[in-house]
């Protein structure tokens, strides 16, 4: 007992400092505010003296292994007491001092960092943990002032990043590994996917947009913008999301009111839950668009539920879905988002009606109903006569032909009339959502041009704080750093760290 309490001398000394400068009557004067500052600076420095002192009291305990053999079977037979290395934490900067196992032409190995799980880098998992945390919602430099303030740990942007990075690497293996909750054949499984461009730097740009970008700027002016040219050239992120959801039969009525007839109360559409985000700047739209399909079919490995696909009808995505499911054999149904046909037949609706024409309202409405009613070529033929009865001009009725050939070419992928009986979602908000929170709200901000790993790390953690994982995919990534850092190491099998 003694000797425990001689090991903790030093942050007990620090302790009775505090209280004493705390007791002393010039401290009666301090406002709670600078109280507030005075514990935060002088208590995390007793905090890293406990750290320190337990470290220390780990280092005079710990006894000579009878046998530490490595990955390759090779044996330490001698050993090196007092072997130190800096741990950077969130209280501070601390040494850790263990014994060094060693072998001629070998590795030297430390059975006491596997026991504390020490990180393969100076900055602790704690440090790295609150890095990802603050990347995920700011820049880089706003991160790591807020990671400073927290700490003291006086790191930079640099290693925030790099820690923000190191941080997201086990996030893909984590949700393979990751058994999603059971369903009934009756729950919808729901899968969604959408693109937002991200300015990425030159070095970063996929090799065909970094070719179109070197023909335009080919003649580059020294002092401005040629006519066309960016500072920034986009690359594409894809996102997708698979969620459950319990089918919720409505009627056209439901989705847009019969103006014939009296206000009604509408039916609900489906409730989405177990709602899962990914994102990569990375991949490709094929890549991601097979990582939902490996979400969904771990959700339902036989087929058994009714597949929905929400899209916005982008022609390379529909083909990209349609060659996924054929090749997994599996039945999708593919629906286009609704706000989608809205935004087409406003713009005909601007076409045949002046500015402010309330009119307007009730003939989008009144296409709209038709087309949901299953109607699709009869709404585009509609709004095609329409336009000839106006006697437009060809220059006046580009919002006319996109509509109706949007109408006419989407037309399998419209069927709102099974989709509504059958309970289908119709509208595209989570992906679209998702775009906005994890792509514009962070990778968007003025002025940010990403580099690759670092766009990536933060759109997949962001991801992973909207899916609710965190701190269940932190535990597992802890484990994984475990086995990366330590087990590989060892021929025989290690205890992981708590």
């Amino acid at each position: 007992m003694a000797a425990t309490e001689a090991a903790f001398a030093a942050s007990r000394d620090l302790f009775e400092r505090v209280a004493t400068d705390l007791a002393a009557p010039d401290a009666a004067a301090l406002t709670h505010s600078a109280l507030e500052d005075l514990l935060a600076a002088r208590m995390r420095e007793v905090t890293r003296q406990l750290f320190q002192d337990h470290l220390d009291l780990r280092a005079v305990r710990e006894e000579r292994a009878g046998q530490v053999v490595d990955a390759a079977g090779v044996e330490r037979t001698r050993i090196e007491r007092g072997r130190a290395r800096i741990l950077a934490t969130v209280f501070g900067k601390v040494t850790v001092t263990r014994i060094a196992y060693r072998a001629r032409g070998a590795v030297d190995l430390h059975p006491a960092d596997a026991a504390l799980n020490m990180p393969a880098v100076m900055h602790s998992l704690g440090l790295s943990r609150l890095a990802a945390t603050e990347s995920a919602r700011g820049s880089f430099a706003e991160a790591c002032e807020r990671v400073n303030a927290l700490t003291g740990a006086g790191i930079g942007p640099r290693q925030v990043q790099e820690l923000a990075v190191a941080a997201a690497a086990d996030i893909d293996a984590y949700y393979r590994a990751l058994v999603p909750e059971p369903c009934t054949g009756a729950t919808l499984l729901v899968l969604s996917t959408d693109g937002k461009g991200v300015v990425i730097r030159p070095e970063a740009l996929r090799e065909a947009t970094a070719r179109a970008a070197a023909a335009k700027n080919g003649n580059k002016m020294a002092t401005r913008l040629t006519p066309g040219e960016k500072h920034g050239r986009k690359r594409m992120a894809t996102l997708g999301t698979v969620y459950d959801a319990e089918p919720a039969p409505r009627t056209v009525d439901d989705i847009i009111a019969d103006p014939a007839e009296s206000e009604r109360e509408r039916r609900p559409g489906p409730k989405a839950r177990s709602k899962w985000l990914c994102g990569s700047v990375n991949d490709t739209a094929e890549q991601v668009i097979a990582a939902v399909f490996d979400q969904a079919e771990a959700r339902d490995p036989d087929h058994r539920r009714t597949w929905v696909v929400l899209v916005d009808g982008a022609r390379h995505q529909l083909d990209l879905i349609q060659a996924e499911a054929a090749r997994r054999n599996i039945t999708v149904h593919i629906l286009i988002d609704i706000i989608h046909v809205l935004e087409y037949l406003w713009d005909a609706a601007h076409c045949l009606h002046p500015a402010g024409d309330r009119a307007a309202e009730a003939w989008v409405a009144s296409q709209a109903r038709t087309v949901l009613a299953g109607g699709s070529e009869q709404a585009a033929a509609s709004i095609a006569a329409a336009a000839a009865d106006a006697g437009l001009r060809p220059g006046a009725r580009k919002g006319i032909d996109d509509a109706v050939g949007y109408l006419r070419n989407k037309a399998a992928h419209l069927r709102y009339d099974t989709a509504l009986n059958e309970g289908f979602p119709i509208a595209t908000g989570i992906i679209e959502g998702a775009c906005r929170h994890l792509v514009k709200d962070r990778l968007d901000i003025t002025g940010a041009r990403w580099g690759l790993t670092g766009a990536e790390a933060v759109l997949k953690l962001r991801a992973l704080r909207s899916n609710g994982d965190f701190d269940s995919y932190w535990a597992w990534h802890e484990k994984q750093e475990f086995n990366r850092n330590h087990q590989a190491r060892y021929r025989d099998t290690l205890i992981p760290a708590a």
